[in-house]
């Protein structure tokens, strides 16, 4: 199954001093909207979401429709909804923490939880 681009979320608790602490590290604010309390950042090929006050553990990400060419995301069309990315986890007996609405379109995302507890979010945004 192919599951898009990946990146890390972070929760954190000072979203300014975060983004300061990783551009001194190299990374550029690429997206997201401080006013709502995220910034996606590059490093190369290296993405980073910051997230204050939205969840709060890590959680390795992947997007749908989402690949990175020459270190820049291209959004298209996903190779496979997050529906149909549910449905295929549901049938393998993967329990889902957070599911996409079923019969919804558009964007939506799920979480589940690796066997050490680690979560892993499949977020499509188109």
């Amino acid at each position: 199954m192919e599951l898009g681009a990946f990146s890390i979320s972070l929760p954190v608790a000072d979203l300014e001093a975060s983004r300061q602490f990783y551009e001194a590290l190299g990374f550029e604010v690429t997206g997201g909207d401080a006013s709502e309390n995220w910034l996606i950042m590059m490093n190369g090929s290296t993405v980073i979401g910051l997230f204050h006050g939205m969840f709060d553990k890590p959680m390795l990400t992947f997007n749908p429709g989402v690949a990175l060419e020459n270190g820049v995301p291209n959004v298209g069309e996903p190779e496979l909804d997050v529906r149909e990315i549910q449905q295929q986890l549901l049938d393998a007996d993967v329990e889902l923490e957070v599911e996409v609405e079923p019969g919804s379109e558009g964007p939506g995302h799920l979480i589940v939880l690796d066997p050490d507890g680690n979560p892993v979010m499949i977020d499509q945004f188109s």
